[in-house]
């Protein structure tokens, strides 16, 4: 799948990296001051503060405090073409404390950059630098989308709240992988991330004496069974080539250790990647706490809240990441990624308004044994992995307007 390397404008390629390449060290300082001072998701005032302040010193037209704590900065080609490019990045980080013991490790106590969102940042604001040296040679808009609070997935409706989609043509997105090695990226053709929603299940039943449980309605023990029979159930009634993942990860219940309880909290996640499995999952869910629950006296409240869509990445605009990067890097440095992830990302949310693709930026070091997963304390980043993503994202968004053939 995908598309062989075609080459649109070597020099401008050439241009492209020469203008990521001095802007290399530049960038590396930007990385690591964003995540010296990271920030959760709805609080990112100092870093959007500080991407206003590159943005504007580049050039480009700037709005601050759009999707509450998002900046967006635009960027007007000389060429006539009327489709808008937006790329977004997102700037938030995660409740977690940084065990790494970088020099430049995260000074907000239990708060760090663990996604990668300071490396989308830096990848952003490097591609609106490159670009802003040669505005010239572009077809038309570009508007960089600096979004927060993609980690509670509520950033990106935020942005469309407050227009930042409004005559988007495209939207180019980008997250780091730690998975594939610096230096080389990953597509994904179709569905590249999972449909996110959020699942409370409440067991009510009837309290009594712990030495007596016969005489009341244990709820504990009916959540047991309920969750129990949703695990069984998903793999002898859910088409296993359209998968389905169910994580109860948290429950609350009980007074006291002799008491039985009368009602029994679940939270969980349920995780999907086609829009007809996704559409029954709440019914197939309600039909079996109903039929355990009705089997042992208890009563039952299932309340099912969807979340963020899953990410469709479209064939053409995936086949101009692919394109570009395999122009500039050679085609062994670009993998095609043959299975989704069950992780969510609101830049589904954005695809709901314009076409578009995320492409997955290598980050691992290729000569360490282990390469820490997202999320983990002590997860790191090859910084040489920067220049790739600037140079990738940048001859993309220039090849978008001027190489017809890779659309």
């Amino acid at each position: 799948m995908g598309t062989k390397p075609v080459n649109c404008d070597q020099s401008m390629l050439t241009e492209i990296k020469d203008l990521a390449t001095k802007l290399a060290p530049r960038l590396i300082e930007i990385r690591r001051h964003i995540h010296a001072h990271p920030e959760l998701s709805g609080q990112e005032y100092q870093t959007a503060a500080f991407v206003a302040g590159v943005l504007s010193s580049s050039g480009l037209h700037v709005q601050e405090g759009v999707g509450k704590t998002g900046v967006i900065g635009e960027l007007q080609g000389t060429g006539k073409d009327p489709r808008l490019l937006a790329i977004r990045t997102d700037m938030d980080a995660l409740p977690i404390q940084e065990r790494t013991r970088l020099e430049y490790t995260s000074r907000t106590a239990g708060v760090m950059h663990a996604c990668g969102h300071d490396v989308h940042t830096t990848v952003g604001l490097g591609t609106a630098m490159v670009l802003s040296q040669m505005a010239e040679a572009l077809g038309g808009k570009v508007r960089f989308l600096f979004q927060a609070a993609e980690e509670i997935a509520q950033g990106a409706n935020w942005m469309v709240k407050d227009g930042a989609m409004k005559n988007v043509s495209a939207v180019l997105g980008i997250h780091v992988f730690p998975s594939i090695p610096a230096g080389s990226i990953g597509v994904r053709y179709g569905a590249l991330t999972a449909a996110a929603d959020d699942l409370e299940i409440i067991i009510i039943g009837e309290s009594g004496h712990g030495a007596r449980p016969h005489e009341a309605v244990d709820a504990i023990w009916i959540a047991s069974q309920v969750i129990t029979a949703l695990q069984q159930a998903i793999s002898r009634t859910q088409n296993p080539l359209r998968p389905v993942v169910l994580s109860i990860g948290q429950i609350n219940g009980g007074r006291a250790p002799n008491v039985i309880a009368d009602q029994v909290r679940l939270l969980g996640t349920v995780r999907s990647l086609h829009p007809e499995t996704r559409a029954n999952l709440p019914k197939w869910i309600e039909n079996i706490v109903a039929n355990v629950c009705n089997s042992y006296g208890a009563r039952y409240q299932v309340n099912y809240h969807q979340g963020v869509p899953s990410v469709q990445n479209d064939y053409a605009l995936t086949q101009l990441f692919q394109s570009a990067a395999e122009e500039a890097w050679s085609s062994d440095r670009v993998q095609v990624l043959p299975e989704p992830s069950l992780g969510a990302e609101d830049f589904s949310v954005y695809l709901e308004h314009a076409p578009g693709s995320m492409f997955r930026l290598g980050v691992g070091y290729p000569d360490r044994l282990i390469n820490h997963p997202l999320h983990h304390p002590e997860f790191e980043v090859d910084e040489s992995a920067i220049l790739t993503g600037v140079v990738t994202m940048a001859y993309a968004a220039y090849k978008y307007w001027h190489c017809p053939q890779t659309l």
